[in-house]
């Protein structure tokens, strides 16, 4: 038997919205680094806002990154002349729930800085700032849906360059949280930036869970492929929750192990905390395990999209960008916002 359209009821237009977000974030995705700066992204964040009443933005410059004491943000992007940006977004949407924090990372060209990536595949790191997309366009769609929640959104973006001002591995630095941090690997910059982002997310705009969507480790594409994102989390609903939004939209997640061993691995030896594990093991997790350093015990899910975020191999979206996670993250808010 067919289903009717009272059967379906919002589920069309809430997939419409989602796909058309999705391809929106395509197309920041596609787009050139020095078309798309950390400055364009922030535009983009204050024409969603301009659009929507319940929609507010507020856009944080390299100077009051500093005064604020980022120094995940300070220190990736001082290494280049592009300005950095802090986009902080807030939907008041309503309802009793928790407010959702969501946080993605925007760094719309990764060089590898001083630790410098291998030229072959380079012109592809245009694409790190692919979770900041996810997000941004996600909120646009959250908001054009008007769901019943209230949510805010942060997303630090910036370029990773090699200069002489640029971080050098072997410094030290000191996170928004008050946590220190020795440099060993500065390719292992996303990190370093959501780091100050989370703590933002939580701190000063008060979200009660958390998720961070990020392309931050190519060991999640020897692990997963592009099939499945990495999916790591400190809270068994949370973490349920994510991955059946994941599953009801088609944007799967696949959940990894947090264990107190895998706390040695981010533990400095004049700092609290390195930014890459002296051994190779376990690196997708070493990095969520890093990132909960920064949630404040807050419920958190860390979605890697590394290996999902481009050439997929996916019919529908081809050998390019995937927008992955915009879709999600629109599912799972509209998810939460059904339990008001």
């Amino acid at each position: 038997m067919l289903a009717t359209e009272e059967d379906l009821g919002d589920a069309p237009h809430e997939a419409l919205v989602a796909a058309e977000a999705a391809n929106r974030a395509r197309t920041l995705q596609d787009t050139p680094s020095n078309e798309l700066t950390p400055t364009e992204l922030a535009r983009r964040a204050e024409e969603l806002a301009a659009t929507h009443a319940k929609l507010s933005v507020e856009v944080l410059d390299r100077a009051a990154i500093e005064a604020a004491g980022m120094g995940g943000m300070v220190a990736v992007s001082q290494g280049s002349a592009t300005e950095p940006r802090l986009i902080a977004m807030r939907y008041a949407g309503g309802g009793s729930n928790p407010r959702i924090g969501l946080v993605g990372k925007a760094v719309t060209f990764d060089s590898g800085g001083i630790s410098i990536k291998p030229s072959a595949g380079m012109h592809e790191m245009k694409m790190d700032m692919s979770g900041g997309a996810a997000v941004l366009e996600a909120v646009g769609a959250i908001a054009e849906l008007d769901l019943a929640l209230d949510l805010v959104a942060v997303i630090p973006s910036t370029e990773n360059m090699p200069s002489g001002t640029a971080i050098k591995p072997g410094d030290v630095i000191t996170q928004l949280n008050g946590k220190t941090v020795e440099i060993n690997n500065t390719d292992a910059e996303g990190r370093l930036i959501l780091a100050d982002a989370l703590t933002y997310c939580v701190r000063e705009l008060g979200a009660e869970r958390l998720v961070d969507v990020a392309t931050l480790t190519g060991a999640v594409v020897v692990a997963l492929g592009s099939t499945y994102a990495g999916l790591i989390a400190n809270d068994d609903d949370w973490a349920a929750a994510v991955a059946s939004a994941g599953d009801e939209c088609g944007e799967l997640v696949w959940r990894l192990p947090l264990h107190e061993e895998y706390k040695q691995l981010t533990k400095g030896t004049i700092a609290d905390l390195t930014n890459a594990a002296a051994k190779r093991k376990a690196s997708t997790i070493y990095a969520g395990s890093f990132l909960e350093e920064f949630v404040d015990d807050v419920p958190w899910a860390h979605l890697d999209i590394a290996g999902t975020a481009w050439d997929t191999g996916r019919e529908y979206v081809g050998k390019g960008a995937s927008g992955f996670g915009t879709r999600l993250l629109v599912r799972l808010a509209s998810s939460q916002a059904r339990k008001t």
